[in-house]
């Protein structure tokens, strides 16, 4: 075998040689990897972005859909007209939102006739007090200053809303109670709704006395059509019996200086119904001295006076025993 004779040098650039193509082989799978790794980001990236996009089109879309289900949930309370004359037959309660709804619709009444109404039904607008305008209903006292002082047949533009007032479609608390109940449990929605109706019953109830007083203090200032406002915003916040009957008393005070008989003989009525029993006061107070004037005045006072008919029977006795003669 021929030997073959290398130098020092030639060596040496050899084995630099070789290891450079070591090296280029190396950064070769370096780079491809760290290029196969910055692909398969850039593909992740494009679908991840892909993704991100789908969602927000899918959660615009479901926005969307939820924004016209709630036109769609407000659209569906159709509205309706009907007139009616007095006695009505109605009963109002206030909203949440200060609107005014039926609270209860009086058997073989007219608007019970009618067959249109129904309980927890809107308010939208009604006649004004008299001729042919249409007035939009306002906050709960005006509106029912309106309604009882109407001359002539009522017409109401109305909102049926199928006995739904203004709780926007949430289960009440003893509906939730009621179905946690059933569930064997009471979570911490029910106590959160408990403590939210007593704070509420508490501000409607620090609210009234405001208006009552307010109220009172205008009557006292001969502002009646102001006073009354205030004695009806009393009436439509579900009052006790006794905030009732002193509002109701009150209500039929200012009709009467008003000199609106019919009104104020119907709240007169509703006062006795809730349990003012002061009659003497009634017989005699100058507030209602309008009042008294009406043949019906006589006509609802024997009706509920029953220590005025109570007297007459045992004076009816005594003269048929003698015991009136001198």
């Amino acid at each position: 075998m021929a030997s073959t004779t290398i130098s020092y040098t030639t060596l040496c650039f050899l084995l630099e040689l070789n290891q450079t193509k070591q090296n280029l082989s190396s950064s070769s799978c370096s780079l491809l990897k760290v290029n196969q790794a910055r692909n398969q980001l850039c593909f992740t990236s494009i679908h991840l972005g892909k993704a991100n996009s789908i969602l927000v089109v899918k959660a615009s879309k479901a926005a969307a859909q939820a924004a016209k289900e709630g036109e769609e949930e407000e659209d569906k309370y159709e509205e309706y007209e009907v007139e009616i004359v007095q006695p009505y037959g109605l009963k109002f309660t206030k909203g949440r939102d200060g609107g005014t709804y039926i609270d209860a619709i009086a058997p073989g009444g007219f608007a019970d006739q009618t067959g249109k109404f129904t309980v927890g039904d809107k308010v939208l607008s009604t006649s004004a007090v008299f001729g042919e305008e249409i007035w939009p209903a306002a906050e709960y006292g005006r509106t029912m200053y309106t309604i009882r002082q109407r001359i002539g047949p009522l017409l109401m533009k109305m909102q049926k809303r199928y006995g739904k007032v203004e709780e926007a479609g949430e289960l009440t608390e003893k509906e939730i109670i009621r179905a946690e109940r059933n569930a064997g449990f009471i979570s911490d929605r029910v106590r959160e709704i408990q403590m939210t109706n007593a704070r509420r019953k508490k501000e409607q109830k620090e609210q009234r006395e405001k208006d009552l007083r307010q109220g009172l203090q205008l009557s006292k200032n001969a502002k009646y059509e102001e006073a009354l406002e205030k004695f009806e915003s009393v009436l439509g916040s579900r009052p006790t019996g006794n905030e009732a009957a002193v509002a109701s008393y009150n209500v039929a005070c200012c009709y009467s200086k008003l000199n609106q008989l019919q009104a104020g003989l119907s709240a007169l009525e509703d006062a006795l119904e809730a349990g003012f029993e002061d009659f003497k006061r009634i017989r005699t107070d100058p507030d209602l001295a309008n009042l008294r004037t009406s043949e019906d005045f006589e006509t609802l006072m024997k009706k509920c006076d029953e220590s005025f008919i109570n007297e007459n029977a045992i004076n009816a006795i005594k003269s048929l025993f003698g015991f009136n003669k001198k």
